[in-house]
């Protein structure tokens, strides 16, 4: 949220619940039905009325971006003059692929769990021969007692104009067929 609240605190994005801490908006369990519920009672205690469009979503996960989605489209956006508001996610899971496809869902952003488990083996299997671990960061993870040293990869964002090429031709981490 610290990205956020200057655009907040200025008025430019505008919060109608006026829910921005992380205990207000945090879905237990990562669970879709549960962010579907809560948008289900967002969506009709702020945007019921039809005088307010809602414009953006932003999940943490792409599970909770499907709740929204279904939520979204159990009150018509996405049909007749009503558009979908942006809606992220992240870890391209299938279903927000799909819906990416379909134009519910805008973007998702990929993180491939292979090159993630590359990674750590690695630092693991230099740290036991007591080589030196790769680390890329050293200063954005502030644990309260020191700075952790980290090892960053670089994620991709995925959206209706690439996601064949990044998930598919790219990375070979989906079959085309399993999108369709």
């Amino acid at each position: 949220m610290s990205v956020l609240k200057p655009f907040i605190d200025s008025g430019k994005l505008v919060v109608r619940s006026k829910q921005i801490e992380l205990n207000q908006t945090a879905t237990p369990n990562w669970d879709g039905g549960q962010a579907q519920a809560r948008m289900d009672n967002l969506l009709s205690a702020f945007y019921s009325n039809g005088s307010a469009h809602l414009d953006a979503v932003l999940t943490a996960n792409d599970q909770l971006a499907i709740g929204v989605i279904s939520s979204l489209r159990g009150v018509g956006y996405g049909s007749g003059n009503l558009k979908m508001p942006v809606v992220t996610g992240q870890d391209a899971e299938i279903p927000s692929v799909k819906a990416i496809i379909r134009g519910d869902q805008t973007s998702t952003v990929f993180k491939d769990t292979r090159a993630l488990a590359d990674a750590a083996a690695q630092m693991i299997d230099n740290t036991l021969q007591g080589k030196p671990v790769a680390i890329n960061d050293t200063k954005s993870y502030n644990n309260g007692v020191k700075v952790v040293p980290t090892q960053l990869l670089t994620p991709v964002l995925v959206n209706k104009d690439n996601w064949k090429q990044v998930l598919v031709d790219d990375a070979h981490y989906y079959k085309e067929d399993q999108l369709k």
